[in-house]
């Protein structure tokens, strides 16, 4: 197939772009003036189209002769107002849509994610029959669930669309996610423990897991995955702060030892949150703390899978043990843990 792939110069859209060439698809990638395509570059037949997700025609010229768009691109983290999240999320995947419909694309597939259904709580093992929060951790997941409800609307029987949840990517090439940032603060042991001594449990999503996931979306029956949904982990149940452990050993970080309350932790993330509304603080720095990322450490959050293994044939492939020992691979090939840090850092 001939496959648009939008956020293909960051994380997870490499790795969508590396599916889809390892399926044969003919791949073009939308990326921005000045992106880093020093990955790209390395992959034999991919096209490049340069354009915003604002530039209606551009984004013509992109979806032009396309079957599948993978649609990746998105504003993460917490650096930014909630104008900046709605211009590049929402209004971003908005235009997206209208020209991929314009143009006579088949598929839609928009990588959402889990936190658009995080409501503060407790999620032991959700499915997709979850409603959207009433109040929204962060403007990034309010922006995630407002596109992916407008992208499921757009849902049609010549214009097939769905959503890919997967929860915490991690993986090689990441410098930017949930990985990167927690092993950087166990270097420098700035992560207390924040757990209050209680079980906390959470899914994750190898990269290689996630981009299988993807791609299968674009390729499954369109009268099966139609205006749905799907949770993607890598299917293990891990204790988050076991994990944690092991990655300090991993990375021959100081073990956790200091403890913060939750209590302190929701007050103080609680106060970060009002103070990061200001538009010049929020654009400049991402909050130290906030309700979204205190959610990560202090919240069980886990998934099920029965829905994409029954409507993708989707199993994940990568397991904890082997994705470690692959990222840990990467590491050393690009420098070791100091090079790895400069890159988070960066």
């Amino acid at each position: 197939m001939k496959v648009l792939v939008t956020g293909a110069s960051g994380f997870l859209g490499s790795h969508v772009v590396d599916r889809c060439l390892a399926n044969g698809d003919s791949v073009r990638v939308l990326v921005r003036d000045g992106s880093d395509l020093s990955y790209l570059r390395t992959l034999p037949g991919i096209e490049f189209a340069v354009g915003e997700l604002g530039d209606t025609v551009g984004l013509d010229d992109a979806t032009a002769d396309v079957d599948v768009v993978y649609h990746s691109a998105a504003r993460v983290g917490e650096r930014g107002t909630r104008g900046d999240y709605v211009r590049d999320n929402l209004l971003g995947t908005q235009h997206l849509v209208e020209a991929a419909r314009r143009c006579g694309v088949a598929r839609f597939v928009l990588v959402s994610s889990p936190s658009v259904v995080g409501n503060g709580r407790d999620q032991p093992d959700l499915d997709e029959s979850c409603p959207y929060p009433a109040t929204f951790l962060n403007h990034y997941s309010e922006t995630k669930a407002l596109a992916e409800q407008w992208v499921l609307a757009a849902n049609a029987a010549d214009f097939t669309t769905c959503a890919i949840r997967p929860r915490a990517v991690w993986g090689p090439r990441d410098r930017l996610g949930y990985l990167p940032r927690l092993v950087a603060k166990l270097l420098a042991g700035r992560l207390p423990d924040l757990s209050g001594g209680r079980p906390v449990t959470t899914s994750i999503c190898y990269c290689d897991n996630a981009a299988d996931a993807i791609v299968r979306a674009g390729t499954a029956h369109a009268s099966a995955v139609g205006g749905r949904t799907y949770f993607v982990t890598d299917g293990e149940r891990i204790n988050t702060w076991e994990f944690l452990a092991k990655l300090a050993e991993i990375f021959d970080a100081p073990p956790i030892a200091r403890r913060v309350s939750p209590t302190t932790a929701a007050i103080m993330a609680s106060v970060m949150d009002g103070v990061w509304r200001f538009p010049p603080l929020a654009r400049r720095y991402p909050p130290p703390i906030s309700r979204y990322s205190l959610s990560l450490l202090t919240l069980t959050s886990t998934y099920t899978l029965a829905a994409a293994e029954r409507d993708l044939g989707y199993t994940p492939t990568v397991d904890l043990p082997s994705g470690l020992e692959k990222l840990r691979h990467w590491i050393d090939e690009i420098g070791g843990v100091d090079e790895y840090l400069r890159l988070v850092r960066s």
